[in-house]
Parts: C-alpha cells; structure tokens; sequence
C-alpha cells in the first residue's frame, strides 16, 4: 500500500476544490480507479470535466487510463486547454 499524487491542472482544480491530492493505491490500482475515486469524491462537476481531461503518469500519456499505479508516482490530470 503507498500513496500517489494527483496534480489537478486548470477547471479540473477547479471542479476538484484543490491544485493536488494524496490518493492511496494498492498494487491493482490502475488511473481510471483513481480517476473515478476522485469523480465519486468530488462530485458532478468533475465526473463532466474528466471526460475530457488527458491524463500523465510520471509525464507519459495513459491514454486508456489503464496503467497501474505504484506509490509514488504522479498523476496530471489536463483538461483541453484554448490559447493562440
């Protein structure tokens, strides 16, 4: 059992009420549990925005979301961002 970080960026801080969380995984956690342990924890709001999000692990895109996490490690969670 260890812990990971969660690093929300932009309107997924935003839905998420924090810039970055602690989440306990076990050996079988993969990014998607994470990810939906944040949702059910943090409500509508963020369910909405996840589904648009790309995610990192340890700065590599999990695409499918179905890396399985070690402690330690980060995730980055991205939501679409607009700019010129």
């Amino acid at each position: 059992m260890g812990q990971v970080t969660v690093r929300w960026f932009a309107a997924a801080g935003e839905a998420a009420g924090r810039p970055d969380e602690m989440v306990a995984v076990d050996g079988a956690t993969t990014t998607g549990d994470v990810l939906a342990h944040a949702a059910r924890t943090h409500g509508d709001r963020l369910t909405r925005v996840l589904a648009a999000c790309s995610v990192l692990v340890d700065g590599e895109l999990d695409e499918r979301r179905t890396r399985v996490l070690r402690p330690g490690v980060t995730v980055d969670v991205l939501p679409p961002f607009a700019g010129g």
